[in-house]
């Protein structure tokens, strides 16, 4: 591994999904390099261990733009919990003021920070399509589906305790009519006035304590089918609460925004023994 080490780099934490995020504007990682880098960072107990890496870079559109990469290594459009960090991270480290455009591949993102709490517009949700019958671990599932920067299944549940996360999540996000790029999964229980939800993320390969992109998704797809109405209240797995607020009636159109706290957890400087195998 070719890098400039050591390399400062900042732990954060958004509702649950935590992050390692590097000021990437002077290059440290060979572009070649970076996937195999996210991957090595990522490890939990044996590197920092993160959901994903975000590396911070110019931009000519923006402010800046990002770099994502998810634990396994693999590129990812868009993360909305990340962009929180993402945008706190930017704005105590002078990339940009506290309100702030940022570029992705899903998009530029409009982000404004004030202390702790972060709300970011995402990109406009798209590929809505509800009631989608699928078969799955040997049952039969309702599935809705939509892109919030990135594929979302929602299965709607009334015991989201009992789901087996882990089992069906895999089996629903490698189906074969989702393939072949796959798709993150999240259960969502509609409950009394708040969206519990729990998601199995594409990358991670395993459920997470929270995903925004994921939110969004659940958001969306209650309010089309008329269980919800905006703001969208969610608590996620780590009993963080995020809203989800949508700008007309029509939830798939228009702005919608994420609102929700990002955390640094603590800073620190990545040396050639966090790469080790």
């Amino acid at each position: 591994m070719h890098a400039n080490l050591p390399i400062p780099f900042w732990k954060m934490n958004g509702a649950g999904n935590d992050f390692i995020v590097i000021d990437h504007r002077k290059p440290l990682i060979p572009v070649e390099r970076m996937a195999e880098f996210a991957r090595l960072v990522c490890r939990r107990k044996f590197s920092v261990g993160a959901d994903g890496l975000f590396l911070l870079e110019p931009s000519q559109h923006a402010d800046f733009r990002w770099r994502f990469f998810n634990a396994d290594g693999s590129e990812a459009e868009m993360c909305g919990n990340g962009a929180r960090c993402v945008a706190r991270f930017a704005y105590m480290n002078g990339l940009a003021a506290a309100r702030m455009r940022f570029e992705t591949l899903a998009g530029i993102i409009d982000a404004s920070v004030a202390d702790t709490q972060v709300t970011i517009r995402m990109t406009a949700p798209h590929s809505l399509q509800l009631d989608i019958e699928i078969e799955a671990a040997g049952q039969r599932w309702t599935v809705h589906s939509v892109n919030t920067g990135v594929p979302h299944l929602v299965v709607f549940t009334e015991d989201l305790d009992a789901v087996d996360v882990a089992g069906l999540g895999r089996a629903l996000r490698r189906h074969p009519r989702f393939a072949p790029a796959g798709t993150n999964v999240n259960f969502v229980d509609l409950g009394a006035g708040s969206l519990a939800i729990r998601t199995y993320e594409r990358g991670v390969e395993a459920e997470t304590m929270a995903c925004g992109t994921g939110a969004t998704a659940a958001a969306v797809v209650a309010v089309a089918k008329g269980l919800a109405a905006s703001p969208v209240h969610l608590t996620t797995r780590g009993g963080v609460p995020l809203s989800v607020q949508f700008s007309g009636d029509d939830p798939a159109a228009g702005h919608v925004l994420l609102r929700g706290p990002a955390h640094l957890v603590y800073r620190g400087e990545l040396t050639a023994e966090a790469l080790i195998e």
